[in-house]
């Protein structure tokens, strides 16, 4: 029939997927639940009246169903799951509900969709992630020594650990207990074979990240002070390898959440913590990044290194960044403002100059 299309609302879950299907002609609402797998939902859709506009929300599921749905001619959506509009007195929430909720919000045109990574970048994207886990992993591993050292009293008498001369101490600690001594060793075990597993990855990533299709925008990246490679790969995956989407530095700096919430009504206005939306990971890659800039601006022999062969205008925007951080850092301590706001406040500014950096031409 002339005119027809049907709008699609799915929730997609490990074991099951309820579908909800709205017929704009005749207005008729159809629901269907679907088992594990992609091919049944994907069937239904191609059986509706007229073209199908689909949904789902982001989760654990990844972009398989978008990918199919995608390949056998659907307009599949894939929306953030934490801008879904929901009534504030609505208690009751099931699989069917939400997918109801999906179609008919989508209909109205009232969805966030979210950027789907081509399977290149997701791959990549999932190496840098297992690199971040590895790390998080090694950091609790280590705390687990320093506990149990801890609980027997024992205490690593320089402030930095972790070093050739604190595992030396850690080699010359003995106890009088054998199943202590076991426990002891097995945890020191734990902690070597999670580093080697880490700079394993890291050694990967560190070829992948010369790879042609990302080491343009990696090296202008590396130019800015406190981003090495890792960082500089890990921040550009996580943006999707496409930085022009944002359309100014604060859309980008909004998308990574280190912007203020805001409570305004009438003639209050409150701002709050930062909203923390968006890639966990880059977020703190970046705040991290950003205490570098708390020290005077300077060209140091490792920065001259990775800023080589780079055009004028990146080198340039770098500089300004150091100039620019470094007098943010200095007026809001001198504001009496804690450190972390302050450290907050220069990585906002510092995904600024990144992405200046990144679509520059």
């Amino acid at each position: 029939m002339t005119g027809t299309m049907t709008w699609v609302g799915l929730d997609v879950h490990a074991r099951s997927t309820h579908a909800a299907a709205i017929d704009t002609m005749t207005g008729e609402l159809r629901r269907a639940k679907f088992g594990p797998g992609l091919e049944a939902p994907i069937a239904w859709m191609l059986q509706q009246p007229g073209p199908a506009r689909a949904c789902y929300e982001a989760g654990s599921t990844g972009f398989g169903l978008y990918r199919a749905a995608t390949t056998a001619g659907i307009a599949m959506q894939v929306i953030a799951p934490g801008k879904t509009p929901r009534g504030s007195s609505d208690r009751v929430k099931s699989d069917r509900k939400d997918a109801e909720l999906l179609v008919r919000l989508l209909l109205a045109g009232s969805l966030t969709r979210v950027v789907v990574p081509p399977p290149e970048i997701e791959a990549a994207r999932e190496m840098t992630r297992a690199h971040d886990a590895c790390r998080r992993d090694l950091m609790d591993a280590r705390h687990r020594v320093s506990k149990m050292l801890l609980r027997h009293g024992r205490v690593y008498p320089k402030p930095t650990t972790w070093t050739t001369e604190h595992r030396r101490w850690l080699s010359r600690q003995q106890f009088g207990e054998p199943a202590s001594a076991l426990v002891f060793a097995d945890l020191i075990a734990a902690v070597d074979g999670l580093t080697a597993r880490k700079q394993a990855v890291a050694l990967q990533l560190a070829q992948l990240a010369t790879d042609e299709r990302w080491w343009p925008t990696v090296a202008r990246l590396r130019a800015f002070r406190g981003i090495d490679t890792l960082s500089a790969l890990s921040i550009h995956l996580e943006l999707g390898g496409d930085w022009r989407r944002f359309e100014r530095a604060a859309a980008l700096g909004a998308w990574l959440g280190l912007t203020p919430t805001l409570n305004q009504s009438g003639e209050s206005s409150r701002q709050g913590s930062i909203t923390k939306t968006g890639s966990t990971l880059a977020r703190r890659l970046l705040v991290e990044s950003a205490w570098h800039y708390g020290r005077e601006p300077r060209l140091g022999a490792t920065l001259a290194n990775r800023q080589a062969r780079q055009p004028d205008h990146i080198l340039a925007i770098s500089n300004r960044a150091q100039q620019r951080l470094y007098k943010v850092h200095r007026t809001m301590k001198a504001r009496g403002k804690p450190h972390n706001i302050v450290v907050v406040a220069c990585a906002r500014q510092l995904a600024g100059f990144l992405w200046a950096a990144a679509t520059a031409d």
